[in-house]
């Protein structure tokens, strides 16, 4: 099917925001309908440019007083943009993950955001990504040898359990869906067993999953 709007540029923006409705996670929406919180709720603190249909949620939980004391200690924070699409809501269906294929999402580093990064890391810091969609376009950005490049196109990158990480040494990010992409990176990032623990103790404790819910903050697994 082929859609043909009448308006184009700033006014079809216009038109879609004054009439479209705020997209929430399936697992959100099948439950209830969106609504006027959601729009602040529902974005991260970091967002600036339109074009993802999902909130990279471990963003959520940052807020600008969060971001000082961060700064306070020396901790810099560096923006990156991915266009998360629909397929980050579809879990993997083939008994392959060798036969699943990722949509391809549009992102960009920056030079500035590269050389910040990587001054960081010649200066004995660490590079931690704020959610998987930081961690899947740093990682698309980086060279065999961890160092950080300028990035500007699609990514499909399709982390699973053997892939080697290249760049990132931490990770924050929520509790995700089972047999989904998202459990599959952070598996292959602090390893399947690390993470089987870290998701029955959320379980039995009471955590919150999704969008909404918990963060944790996880160590890539040496080796």
């Amino acid at each position: 099917m082929t859609l043909a709007f009448a308006f184009h540029g700033a006014v079809l923006d216009q038109a879609v925001d004054e009439r479209g409705a705020m997209p929430l996670p399936p697992y959100i929406a099948a439950r209830r309908a969106p609504d006027e919180r959601d729009r602040a709720d529902y974005q991260t603190m970091f967002a600036q440019v339109d074009g993802s249909v999902a909130a990279p949620t471990a963003g959520l939980h940052f807020t600008d007083s969060l971001h000082a004391r961060l700064l306070q200690r020396g901790i810099t924070l560096h923006k990156v943009t991915l266009h998360v699409g629909a397929g980050t809501f579809l879990p993997v269906k083939a008994a392959d993950t060798g036969e699943h294929r990722m949509h391809a999402e549009q992102g960009s580093v920056s030079t500035q955001a590269a050389d910040a990064l990587n001054a960081a890391r010649l200066a004995g810091g660490r590079i931690v990504a704020v959610g998987s969609t930081s961690l899947r376009l740093i990682e698309s950005a980086s060279a065999d040898d961890g160092t950080i490049r300028p990035f500007a196109g699609e990514t499909a990158l399709f982390i699973t359990p053997g892939h080697r990480l290249r760049a990132v040494d931490v990770m924050m990010t929520n509790f995700h869906l089972p047999r989904s992409t998202l459990f599959m990176l952070v598996a292959a990032f602090s390893g399947l067993d690390v993470m089987k623990r870290a998701y029955a103790h959320a379980i039995e404790t009471g955590y919150r999953f999704y969008s909404y819910g918990d963060a944790c903050l996880l160590f890539r697994a040496q080796g």
